[in-house]
């Protein structure tokens, strides 16, 4: 089950590999030239703004903010806790780990969730590049064999993890893209928390680090390498979800094929039990994802195939604005 990413008059089905990659990459350039510049203007037009190190104004502390920026002066002055606000850095350094397991070439709606990563990669590369920043990634993937039976789906013919290498320049970051696009989906899933692991080595200044997955591995195998890039970097999880991960439809006897393991199960959809049971299964899965983030420190931003996730993303941005420049500022 697939949506076209491609819009009307485009059919998903008729492109093949690098084809389709070029021409939905070649689409999200478009929207996101077209509706997000100029919408997110400001010091510094990215997803999360740059930790910097020149200081800036003071506002009050709210629970979350790093007690490193705590401004002792302006707290002694005023009797209430104060934490000093840092000025963006002009040339800032984001790296992105990209997840393209295979649980990711699925979608239901207008969009396969892989098309969303891509999504969420064009927009910080847009939204980054500017001023001398550089960007890279590390892009994971399975491994080409199904766990059940052992048996080899294809030959790999790239290795399961690709880095590129952090640059700066609109070109360097439209190779960049292309190089996610065109990335083969291979059965299997990628190790989310060696993928994270890579972004701390080797050891790099402070910036901003971006996770783009649909966490669908278990929380336990990632949760700990989030932590630990939040100790250096500002980290940004952007969390790709299918709606129907969420809730199955009443479609009578489902066939569903796991993309990771090649395993084949055949479920009675017209059974309200068993629907309940699943939806508050992935809802408990879904909150697991959330406190996990949440307790590493790490902003989350939740894309649906089913919605408009450049809408989403601007109110993200908005809401990540007014919760950093909100409080008295002295």
């Amino acid at each position: 089950m697939a949506g076209s990413a491609l819009g009307p008059g485009i059919e998903a089905p008729a492109l093949e590999g690098a084809a389709r990659a070029e021409a939905v990459l070649g689409r999200l350039q478009l929207l996101v030239t077209r509706k997000l510049d100029g919408l997110l203007q400001g010091d510094y037009a990215g997803l999360l703004p740059g930790p910097g190190t020149e200081a800036g104004e003071s506002r009050e502390y709210r629970p979350g903010d790093d007690v490193r920026r705590m401004d002792w002066p302006v707290t002694a002055r005023t009797t209430q806790p104060h934490v000093r606000r840092t000025v963006a850095d002009r040339e800032l350094e984001t790296w992105m780990a990209v997840d393209l397991s295979a649980s990711l070439d699925f979608g239901t709606a207008q969009w396969l969730k892989r098309d969303l990563v891509i999504a969420a990669a064009a927009a910080m590369a847009h939204l980054t590049v500017r001023g001398g920043n550089r960007i890279g990634a590390v892009v994971g993937t399975g491994s080409g064999v199904l766990k059940k039976g052992r048996r080899k789906a294809a030959e790999p013919t790239h290795p399961p993890v690709v880095r590129l290498p952090a640059r700066p320049g609109r070109k360097e970051a439209q190779g960049l893209l292309r190089t996610i696009a065109r990335t083969e989906v291979r059965p299997g899933r990628a190790d989310l928390g060696e993928l994270i692991d890579l972004l701390n080595r080797p050891p790099r200044r402070r910036g901003v680090a971006v996770v783009i997955s649909d966490f669908m591995a278990p929380v336990d195998g990632w949760s700990r390498p989030v932590r630990k890039l939040g100790v250096r970097h500002d980290v940004l999880a952007i969390e790709v979800v299918d709606p129907r991960e969420l809730e199955l439809p009443d479609v009578g006897v489902l066939a569903l094929t796991d993309p990771e393991t090649g395993e084949l199960h055949e479920v009675q959809t017209s059974d309200a039990t068993l629907r309940e049971r699943y939806a508050e299964a992935a809802a408990e899965q879904r909150g697991e994802i959330a406190r996990a983030l949440r307790a590493a420190g790490a902003a989350h931003l939740r894309l649906r195939t089913d919605t408009d996730w450049l809408l989403d993303m601007v109110r993200f941005v908005a809401a990540q604005r007014h919760a950093r420049t909100r409080g008295t500022t002295r």
